[in-house]
């Protein structure tokens, strides 16, 4: 990598590292200092949380081909703005309907397709899926942020503190924008065929509609989980909200020690495919742990075994994503499975919300077992090919 890639992809990491740090921060917190708003229930609680997936999920393809037409930085600046201003009208909000309103205008501004293509832009063939590992590598990073300085501002401020730090996040998300250098090669010489063409083309590819529904199944998951566990840390575990952090912070450092033997097997060790699959049954096996917990070192334990296949799921899927990209159309087909990561935030958020509301919540961590079943299900004929294909261009790489 040159010294201009790597100070682009750094840049580019950086604006998506503090734009998901602003989303990421809520994630610990609604499900409790919500229920203090006016008109709190669970399911309008889990519509907060999911809510701006739902407008990310219906703009994001719109967005990437808007810019691969007029330019990445325009439309990832317009996102900026407004995402900048749901921040702030949920910031000022009194009632969980307003909570709900920022955060659909928040997911307005979708900007994530735009910014993956614009690091693709800025990289080499050779380079390209390690950039997009590094942006993965930094969503992890902004996550782990995020779920211990949540609580602490949270704790001194409650959820206005942390949604206007959202809204300064998002302009100095500008600023970094600001330092990133053009294209040298435009995107709408990228990608001349018709908008419908790249669309189909990416709806056909069964190696990209494989990563768009792990991708989906992955944040539905997660939604779903941030509706239950901070409540089982509460109340089981006997941790004031206040101090969520203090758990929040060992487990994901913890994670870690999980995380890195895993990509070395994979990487090193030549069987991507079985690490995979052990990543999402260890998805399995601590939603199990949390339905049947008793004690808060079961709930400690099974978070950490959480997070580690949470993690390394995070990082590796960009990656596969790059090598599976068709050329000419990167904005859209990265749009499209930008657009599935975000549906599957709105469906966990909203519908983790309405089954915690009329069945409880083990009918939530019921639902997110069943949805990591079926995804394993759905990887396990075909990831060999995929592997074998993934090796091939590692080599080819090389």
């Amino acid at each position: 990598m040159t010294a201009a890639e790597r100070r682009a992809v750094l840049s580019l990491a950086l604006l998506y590292n503090v734009r998901m740090l602003g989303l990421f921060m809520v994630l610990p917190l609604l499900a409790l200092y919500a229920a203090d708003y006016r008109g709190a229930t669970p399911a309008l609680i889990g519509l907060a949380l999911g809510i701006y997936g739902l407008s990310q999920a219906l703009l994001q393809v719109p967005l990437g081909w808007l810019s691969d037409r007029i330019g990445r930085k325009p439309v990832i600046v317009g996102g900026l703005l407004v995402f900048a201003l749901g921040s702030l009208l949920a910031a000022w909000s009194e009632s969980i309907h307003g909570i709900v309103l920022g955060r659909l205008l928040q997911g307005a501004g979708a900007i994530a397709s735009s910014i993956m293509a614009l690091v693709a832009d800025l990289t080499s063939d050779e380079q390209r899926t390690k950039a997009m590992a590094i942006v993965g590598a930094s969503i992890g990073l902004a996550f782990a942020v995020a779920l211990v300085l949540g609580p602490l501002l949270a704790a001194f401020g409650g959820l206005d503190l942390v949604f206007a730090l959202t809204a300064v996040l998002a302009i100095l998300g500008m600023l970094v924008l600001w330092r990133i250098p053009e294209p040298a090669r435009g995107p709408s010489a990228e990608s001349t065929s018709p908008r419908g063409s790249l669309f189909r083309r990416a709806l056909r590819d069964p190696a990209l509609l494989r990563l768009d529904a792990g991708i989906f199944t992955l944040h539905s998951v997660l939604m779903a989980l941030f509706l239950v566990l901070p409540g089982l840390i509460e109340g089981l575990a006997g941790v004031p909200r206040d101090q969520h952090w203090q758990v929040y912070l060992p487990v994901i450092l913890l994670s870690v020690l999980g995380v890195v033997p895993m990509m070395r097997l994979a990487e090193r060790g030549g069987r991507p495919a079985p690490v995979f699959l052990a990543a999402i049954l260890a998805l399995v096996v601590a939603l199990v742990a949390l339905g049947l917990a008793a004690s808060g070192w079961t709930i400690y334990l099974a978070a950490w075994l959480f997070f580690v296949g949470f993690n390394y799921l995070e990082a590796t899927l960009p990656s596969m994503v790059s090598k599976a990209v068709f050329p000419g159309g990167r904005g859209t087909a990265l749009g499209i499975y930008s657009t599935a990561q975000f549906l599957g935030i709105f469906v966990g958020g909203a519908l983790g919300g309405w089954l915690l509301q009329h069945y409880g919540s083990q009918s939530v961590l019921l639902f997110c077992v069943g949805l990591c079943g079926l995804w394993c299900l759905f990887a396990l004929p075909r990831h060999g090919q995929q592997a074998a294909a993934e090796e091939a261009l590692t080599s080819k790489a090389r």
